[in-house]
């Protein structure tokens, strides 16, 4: 009776959301009754999260909100080769025996309190995401954490203890986009729209001098909420010592593993120095980095002369239910922004006609972190700082201070698992639970960034001043 009820739930929301916004008219209210669905669905789990990530294909097709094509087209989007790459990569790992030997590494240089795994890899996952695509520093540390754990369940992870590990890693992948202005597409969106403004140039160490110290709060944020989270998981098993010396047991470095971790680390490497290359080779994006790094791997030969990787076994070890997940947060977006959806809500916002200050900074704050839940950062930057600009100028304020406040935003989001958060999803984190921590995550998080934001716009002019 639960499960039927669960089943039953999504639908009925679709139904109570549809008729609910007719004024946003029937597509657009279709894009909603979707996002609802999906949602709920997502939370309880009456089916498997992968298949609740194919609905908007089969849902756009009934109702036709927008063009089929547009949805389809996610599925198989540049994003999704990246994470198909750096599957075929990793999977090399579990093949070589690659993967318990960086899990014994980690777990000797980390420790097993949980404290310092939540420390290292929020850590990581936000310094990494300064530089790299958020959903690259996901891909990349996902499968190290999972063969960690893995490791020391003695080959199942358990759901409690992964969690926090798994949180810390997709919500700082994200977190930490808007630290530099090369963190994410959605941080290069507002630097156009500033330049447009000003009329000027806006150098990317402006940017950093004005974010990072945001950037530090927010991340402390994080972490004291994380921490909160570890008193339902007990520390790793085993001791430093105990690792130290397991991993000195595994000899030396076999050729498989060599090529395994020589892959990857220059999949990463070349993703990472993208600037240096960009003009010579302007189509090789990591994306297609790491998917033509992944197909070397059914060529190179390991040290008994065998593929590293055949078809057969990457076909039933690749994580196509990751690569859904992914693109249904895409496809969810497209078909919001495609219907009107999110430019109804964004006229509902300027109607509101706020008067500056503290409120102002509110709104945008939570405008910037829905959109970003329903879609991706870049699609949530490319509508919500127009909306930003209009609504400042109409009410003789200078936008940039809230041009700025609303980058943060739209890189902190915590809820739904869709873009960066659906790959730790797929590598066991439960999404129900990632649901009900990221509310309460956004709305302090909100709260914290409408008050930085405020600070920095009535103490310090020179985050105002460009």
């Amino acid at each position: 009776m639960k499960k039927q009820t669960a089943l039953l739930s999504g639908p009925m929301a679709f139904v109570a959301v549809y008729f609910a916004a007719q004024s946003f008219g029937a597509a657009a209210a279709g894009a909603l009754g979707m996002a609802a669905w999906m949602a709920l669905w997502w939370a309880l789990r009456p089916v498997a999260i992968a298949v609740t990530a194919l609905l908007p294909i089969a849902v756009n097709a009934a109702l036709t909100l927008i063009p089929n094509g547009e949805v389809i087209s996610q599925y198989f989007s540049e994003i999704v080769v990246l994470l198909l790459g750096a599957d075929l990569i990793c999977l090399t790992w579990s093949r070589t025996g690659l993967d318990k030997r960086v899990a014994v590494k980690a777990l000797s240089g980390i420790g097993t309190s949980m404290k310092q795994q939540i420390f290292a890899w929020l850590g990581a996952s936000v310094v990494l995401s300064v530089f790299l695509p958020n959903v690259v520093v996901a891909a990349i540390l996902c499968p190290v954490a999972a063969a960690m754990l893995k490791f020391v369940g003695g080959g199942e992870t358990d759901a409690k203890t992964a969690a926090p590990i798994l949180l810390a890693i997709g919500w700082g992948s994200g977190v930490g986009g808007f630290g530099s202005p090369i963190g994410g597409a959605a941080n290069l969106v507002a630097i156009s729209y500033i330049e447009k403004f000003t009329g000027a140039e806006f150098m990317y160490v402006d940017w950093v001098i004005r974010f990072l110290p945001i950037l530090a709060l927010v991340f402390l944020l994080n972490l004291a909420f994380l921490l909160r989270l570890i008193r339902t998981a007990s520390d790793l098993s085993g001791s430093v010592e105990y690792f130290r010396g397991l991993y000195k047991e595994f000899g030396t470095w076999k050729r498989g593993e060599k090529i395994a971790l020589a892959l990857f680390v220059l999949a990463t490497l070349l993703a990472f120095l993208r600037p240096l290359y960009a003009a010579l080779l302007p189509g090789m994006k990591p994306a297609y980095v790491f998917l033509s790094l992944g197909l070397l791997v059914f060529v190179l030969r390991d040290e008994n002369g065998e593929a590293m990787l055949d078809w057969n076994y990457a076909q039933s070890h690749v994580m196509w239910g990751m690569m859904f997940l992914f693109a249904s947060g895409m496809a969810l977006g497209h078909m919001l922004i495609g219907t009107g959806a999110v430019k109804r809500l964004a006229e509902m916002i300027a109607a509101s006609e706020p008067s500056g200050g503290l409120p102002m900074i509110a709104l945008f704050s939570a405008f910037g972190c829905l959109l970003t839940e329903l879609s991706s950062n870049t699609a949530a930057a490319s509508i919500a700082l127009p909306v930003v600009i209009s609504i400042a100028e109409a009410t003789g304020l200078n936008p940039v201070p809230y041009l700025l406040i609303t980058v943060v935003a739209v890189n902190c989001a915590y809820v739904l698992p869709v873009s960066t958060r659906a790959i730790p999803v797929s590598y066991g984190l439960d999404a129900g639970l990632q649901i009900r921590e990221g509310l309460k995550l956004t709305i302090l998080n909100v709260a914290a960034v409408t008050v930085i934001g405020w600070l920095c716009l009535t103490y310090l002019p020179m985050f105002s001043e460009l």
